[in-house]
């Protein structure tokens, strides 16, 4: 991949470029920090930069503190969505509307320090197209949350099949532009994006880091939001469960069968004068939680299907308002054919 120094074939003279993709649902609390921090950053880097900030529908604050930042920043884009769509379609947006060679996403929490672009980007110019970060731990976060976030990423790792994704690697990562491209073409509307950055492939690249606790404010993700997550990010990006309920099916067939068979050469045998009630109330109930778990599962993929089938948009723009840098480079390259002409 090309250096900060690089020009652009289709549009000569023009210098490499690097957008940082950040959603944010009410962190009002924490922008002005983040942000601080993350312009320290762009500055010593030697690279054209702008930065799209995508508001999830915030109810608080959100909104006005990001107004406050395009005012203070030319670098600063808004990209307002019409309603709270989640997380991975607001990464989604940001990823559509970034125009950079180079595409960075990270969360505005500071869990994930901004002080870590250089790393990425070195890896960008060492020619890969995929530069993740990668937690070595995982501060302020109790033991349960991160022994199940340690289970779901083993457990997504094993029914992944041929894509691999990175244990202990969540979105923040910096992408090239044909990376940010070939996402760009996967639409589907149950989106686990971090299953998605691997599926793409290219060459990428693990940055180790030891992940910040929360700046300020609370987390927006409670145990119950993450479990429909890993539910969500499981069925969305493998079929790994419906084959499981078919080898569960399959066993548990074998063993009806089997004891059936015992059933008929005991009563052949022996005799059987008792009626077996107990043991016949537990075989009805164990098949018919089988059965139930597995409609469920089958239910899962149905359900996915059918949001599918409706072709609605991913998500709806209330408001995009570009920066000002951009802008005015667009302004400058019109006058300068201007000229030519």
């Amino acid at each position: 991949m090309p250096p900060a120094d690089h020009q652009d074939p289709a549009e000569p003279g023009r210098a490499a470029r690097l957008t940082v993709v950040v959603p944010v649902y009410n962190e009002a609390e924490v922008l002005a920090s983040f942000h601080e921090r993350l312009a320290r950053v762009l500055d010593g880097l030697g690279l054209a930069a702008d930065v799209v900030y995508v508001d999830d529908g915030s109810g608080d604050a959100t909104p006005m503190a990001l107004s406050r930042l395009r005012e203070a920043d030319p670098r600063v884009a808004t990209l307002s969505l019409s309603r709270n769509f989640g997380k991975e379609i607001a990464l989604t947006a940001g990823l559509d509307h970034a125009g950079g060679d180079a595409v960075i996403v990270i969360d505005a929490d500071l869990q994930d320090p901004p002080e870590l672009i250089p790393d990425l980007v070195a890896g960008w110019r060492e020619g890969f197209d995929v530069v993740y970060a990668q937690r070595l731990s995982r501060r302020g976060e109790s033991f349960l949350k991160r022994a199940t976030a340690r289970l779901f990423y083993r457990l997504i790792q094993r029914l992944g099949g041929r894509v691999v994704i990175p244990a202990d690697t969540g979105d923040f990562r910096l992408m090239s532009r044909r990376a940010v491209d070939a996402l760009g073409r996967l639409r589907e509307q149950h989106r686990f994006m971090k299953g998605l950055f691997s599926w793409i492939g290219f060459r990428q690249k693990a940055v180790p880091y030891h992940r910040d606790p929360r700046h300020a404010g609370d987390s927006k993700w409670n145990y119950w939001q993450l479990w429909n997550f890993s539910l969500e990010g499981i069925t969305s990006f493998t079929i790994g469960p419906l084959k499981i309920a078919t080898y569960v099916g399959l066993l548990t067939a074998l063993f009806a069968f089997g004891y059936g068979i015992w059933i008929i050469l005991d009563t052949l045998l022996y005799g059987n004068p008792v009626a077996g009630y107990p043991s016949l109330m537990v075989v009805i109930l164990m098949l018919g939680g089988l059965q139930l778990m597995t409609i469920g599962i089958i239910g899962e993929y149905l359900g996915r299907v059918f949001n599918e089938a409706k072709g609605r948009p991913l998500y709806i723009v209330e408001e995009y308002r570009p920066p000002a840098v951009a802008q005015g480079e667009r302004d400058a390259a019109a006058a300068s054919a201007a000229r030519r002409a």
